[in-house]
């Protein structure tokens, strides 16, 4: 009888999702997304990729995703507009490409000496980081979430050693952000090239150093046929933040299950792609020395010295932006020192302490 009364139960519950199948088929979004990576580009572009599929697997379909990589449907750097006009409904990128519009978008990348992603993570999602990131980008038309982080990037790559700041003097280097600006102080020549552009303009050398994530990503791009020196973590992107940018108006038609779908999605993916560098970055920092002859270096304390004084003006100059920037950068510095001075007191301790009874480096 039980048995029965299931079976019954069952089949009920397969005509009801029968029936409702063609109104959830009336009610799917479509949902277009372009993006600042390559397609196929190993770690970011593919990370993006994958977000884009999720959306759509996650939303059972209710959500139907195109991608488009950058140049397909519109230029890496054209992102920003293509979704604040609602051509398109979302991007995924690095939003500190967007400082030339208000410099305060760097936050939610990352910041020379700023926070590295745990610390960011946190801040963003617990500290009242997205509160200020919603303001920022509610002034664009724009609703931003965190959808991936590379964890700390290298210095960069090369053609020459870097022992002393004489050695930035002149040098035409690309590195987007307050970073670029910070290394603009120290007399480098810096532009903003989307990553599609860094190798051609490296090797014909229209630019002599590039930054671009860190081993995983980097060993893809060859940087290695025209700068051999490879330094170590950098001060200007210790934790490299990723977004997806979405147009607010279209944000503002979905369901809150579809939002919570596109949310749950971004985070998902955040996770994933922090975890997937911090699984290979190993592997092919290994690889760029013994199969290509890259030369590992770290920059001495003389350059962090120069760095730490260039990023103090460089911060200045972003407060007297706009009040806006001001309450973003105490924000995030209460927030830094609140949470990277925790991390310090443990987590820094034990890494250092582990490090050292383990002789790991």
């Amino acid at each position: 009888m039980e048995r029965r009364k299931f079976l019954k139960g069952a089949a009920l519950g397969t005509a009801a999702t029968t029936l409702a199948a063609p109104a959830i088929a009336q009610e799917r979004k479509e949902m277009v997304i372009v993006s600042t990576w390559p397609r196929d580009f190993p770690g970011l572009g593919i990370s993006a990729q994958r977000l884009s599929d999720n959306i759509t697997s996650l939303s059972d379909g209710r959500i139907q995703t195109q991608y488009f990589a950058a140049g397909e449907r519109v230029g890496a750097f054209d992102s920003f507009d293509e979704v604040a006009s609602g051509n398109s409904q979302a991007y995924i990128g690095a939003d500190y490409y967007w400082t030339g519009k208000h410099p305060a978008w760097a936050y939610f990348t990352s910041v020379p000496f700023g926070m590295t992603t745990p610390e960011w993570n946190a801040w963003i999602k617990y500290a009242g980081g997205q509160e200020l990131w919603d303001e920022l980008a509610g002034e664009f038309g724009l609703k931003n979430i965190a959808c991936g982080s590379t964890g700390t990037q290298a210095g960069g790559w090369f053609n020459k050693r870097i022992e002393s700041r004489d050695d930035l003097q002149g040098l035409k280097m690309r590195i987007p952000g307050l970073g670029g600006q910070v290394m603009t102080k120290l007399g480098a020549s810096t532009v903003s090239l989307p990553g599609g552009q860094i190798y051609e303009n490296l090797v014909s050398g229209s630019i002599e150093a590039t930054e671009w994530v860190g081993p995983y990503n980097d060993f893809f791009m060859k940087f290695y046929e025209a700068a051999q020196y490879y330094y170590t973590g950098g001060m200007h992107e210790p934790g490299g933040g990723l977004a997806l940018g979405m147009n607010a108006s279209w944000w503002g038609t979905l369901t809150d299950w579809e939002k919570e779908v596109i949310t749950a999605a971004s985070y998902m993916e955040l996770a994933a792609s922090h975890e997937e560098a911090a699984a290979l970055n190993g592997v092919y920092l290994q690889r760029l020395i013994d199969e290509h002859g890259v030369q590992v270096e770290a920059f001495n304390d003389d350059i962090w010295d120069a760095f730490g004084e260039a990023s103090a003006e460089v911060f200045e100059e972003t407060r007297a932006h706009s009040e806006l920037a001001t309450r973003i950068d105490d924000g995030f510095q209460a927030k830094l020192r609140e949470i990277g001075g925790f991390m310090a007191q443990f987590e820094t301790t034990f890494v250092n302490q582990r490090n050292r009874v383990l002789d790991l480096g």
